[in-house]
């Protein structure tokens, strides 16, 4: 017994010597990625005052640094939507199963570090006949019964001798913070769709309004037409053209309806909620973005959710190349077993019925036909597609940025031209107007200042609601004031789910 613990001890020993050894494979470096020290487009010229003053400071930039960004419009009805999109929108729900799903996944592998002990407790009744019985002496004796009471308890404990178990739990920690930039990325994806689909809808709600008072300057131009009719000085051509242009725009009107529908039903998807539950009142003010901070390039990689998880995938799957590295060392098992054995309960308990064993077991692969340097290489391969997508998420983010960047810029100088149009429309339908009344023009003359500057009303309309757009799908591609530090620590998904598994119910 003393020389069975002396080996025990021993062994003990020479384990907790091997497990202080480094861990194979690959330490981790974050890829390198191009990040240009500013960015291309120049934000446009409502942006650069919020722009010097910083991100935090700027006003109103309070509401990106509690992640409420959409709260810069300041619209009530839109603050009212985009708080429903985290509680309710079922794909955001799922992407934060995924991640409790995630961090489960990371105590499951640290229970690699403990022995396995399991209990098989069994009652056996042997039976012998009279013939099997005196077998042995040659004679028949009577039928005999045994019975055996086992209460065995064994464990199993393989060392982590090389890292492979101590990765496989940093490569799950790694994937939970992953899972957790893609939470905040759906988030911010569909707060950012539903942001869209308003502004959208309070596009459609401004053109209703506009046609709704050209429909009823059509109608007066329609009874002027009619009472120049019955006075003889205009003919039906023009009764029959004002009325044209009076029921074409009451089509258009109309027609609205459905596309201002159809950005209700949307927005009532991306709150979890069918259509029929959700009614937005018609609103008919439109203002122009508020002013956005952009900052530097580098920024953005602090910025970005979806950048983040790239980033912890790459981690992940190099640790993948040590665990694949591991398999070329040998694994060495520890056995033991204790437990009694009895043929009566009464003697279950005394010294006498114990039974014990242990035992080291080592084992080495000798012969995989290239096996486990086909995995390595396989492993080696993934972190290399993984560390590309990463950068080319970057990448995607930058053009992301960029882009929203001109459509601003350019739609902010549309929209000034676009004013210019109006006021010259509008005079010259003033203009044609006095000279229609006057008789010294046709009314094709004023059916033309009608159409003009409708087109370019309605135009406006189409720019500012193109503008605030844009702004949302800018404050997307720059994070919604989201920061990596607000990613969960390794540390912090494993001891959130131990937390969890201890807690009362």
């Amino acid at each position: 017994m003393r020389q069975t613990i002396a080996i025990a001890g021993a062994i003990a020993g020479l384990l907790a010597w091997l497990a202080g050894c480094k861990v194979v494979g690959p330490d981790y470096k974050q890829p390198s990625v191009p990040a240009p020290p500013a960015f291309r487009e120049t934000p446009p010229s409502n942006f650069k005052e919020a722009e010097a003053q910083g991100w935090r400071q700027s006003q109103p930039g309070d509401a990106y640094s509690k992640g409420e960004w959409w709260e810069v419009y300041n619209d009530p009805v839109l603050n009212q939507l985009e708080e429903q999109v985290s509680i309710s929108n079922q794909t955001v729900l799922q992407a934060e199963a995924t991640f409790r799903e995630a961090k489960a996944a990371v105590s499951a592998a640290r229970a690699g570090l403990f022995p396995t002990v399991t209990a098989t407790p069994a009652i056996t009744e042997t039976g012998l006949g009279g013939n099997a019985a005196g077998a042995n002496v040659g004679v028949t004796l009577p039928s005999q019964t045994r019975s055996v009471f086992d209460l065995p308890f064994s464990a199993t404990w393989e060392p982590d001798l090389w890292g492979n178990i101590r990765r496989s739990i940093t490569a799950a920690a790694e994937t939970a913070q992953a899972t957790a930039g893609d939470l905040e990325n759906a988030k911010l994806l569909y707060q950012s769709e539903l942001a869209q689909d308003y502004f959208g809808l309070r596009g459609a709600d401004a053109e209703a309004d506009l046609l709704t008072r050209t429909e009823a300057s059509y109608q007066e131009y329609l009874t002027l037409t009619r009472n120049r009719f019955n006075g003889g000085v205009a003919s039906d051509l023009d009764v029959a053209q004002a009325e044209s242009q009076l029921y074409a725009v009451q089509s258009q009107l109309i027609d609205l309806g459905v596309q201002r529908a159809q950005y209700e039903h949307a927005i009532a998807m991306l709150i979890g909620k069918a259509p029929v539950e959700l009614t937005i009142p018609a609103e008919q003010s439109l203002r122009p973005p508020p002013p956005v901070p952009v900052g530097v390039p580098s920024e953005l990689l602090q910025r970005r959710p979806d950048i983040a998880g790239a980033e912890r995938r790459v981690a992940a799957a190099n640790e993948q190349i040590g665990i694949a590295l591991a398999a070329f060392y040998p694994t060495l098992t520890l056995n033991g077993s204790v437990g009694l054995e009895a043929g009566s309960l009464a003697k279950w308990f005394t010294w006498p019925a114990r039974v014990w064993s242990v035992g080291p077991a080592l084992a080495e692969t000798l012969f995989d036909a290239g096996r486990r340097r086909s995995v390595v290489a396989e492993q080696r391969a993934a972190y290399d597609a993984t560390a590309a997508n990463y950068r080319q998420t970057v990448l995607t983010a930058f053009q992301q940025v960029e882009d929203n960047l001109a459509a601003l810029r350019i739609l902010e100088q549309e929209s000034a031209k676009e004013q210019d149009t109006i006021q010259s429309a509008d005079r010259a339908l003033t203009v044609s107007t006095a000279q229609y009344t006057a008789g010294t023009v046709n009314y094709l003359t004023v059916i033309t200042a009608q159409a003009t500057l409708l087109t370019a009303q309605v135009t406006a309309v189409t720019i500012l609601t193109r503008r605030l757009t844009a702004s949302a799908i800018l404050i997307q591609a720059l994070g919604g004031g989201w920061q990596s530090v607000d990613l969960p620590s390794e540390q912090a998904v494993a001891a959130a789910e131990r937390d969890k598994r201890i807690a009362p119910k």
